[in-house]
C-alpha cells in the first residue's frame, strides 16, 4: 500500500506544480479552439506574479552567481590547505 505524506510543504509544492500544468494545458486548449475557429489565439491575460514560485534567472546572472561561488570555494580550499600545512 502506498504511504501518504501529509507534509504541508510537500502538498503545497504539489499543488503549485499541478496549477502550473493546468495553466499550460488551458493555454494549449485555447490555441486549439482558436485554430478550429480559424482565428489567432488570444493572448493570455497578464496575471500578477504568484508568490512562492521560483523566479527565472538570466544566463548572465546565473554565470555571475556561479563565478562568485567558484571564487568562494577556491578561497575556502586555499585556507583549508594552508591550515592543514601548518599542523
Amino acid at each position: 500500500m502506498a504511504r501518504v505524506s501529509h507534509d504541508p510543504g510537500l502538498l503545497q509544492a504539489a499543488l503549485f506544480g499541478y496549477q502550473m500544468e493546468k495553466e499550460k494545458i488551458e493555454g494549449k486548449i485555447r490555441d486549439l479552439q482558436a485554430q478550429l475557429k480559424g482565428k489567432k489565439a488570444p493572448a493570455m491575460a497578464a496575471k500578477a506574479p504568484k508568490s512562492g514560485g521560483r523566479r527565472e534567472m538570466s544566463d548572465s546572472a546565473r554565470a555571475r552567481i556561479a563565478a562568485a561561488q567558484r571564487k568562494r570555494w577556491a578561497e575556502f580550499h586555499k585556507k583549508k590547505a594552508s591550515a592543514q600545512g601548518a599542523d
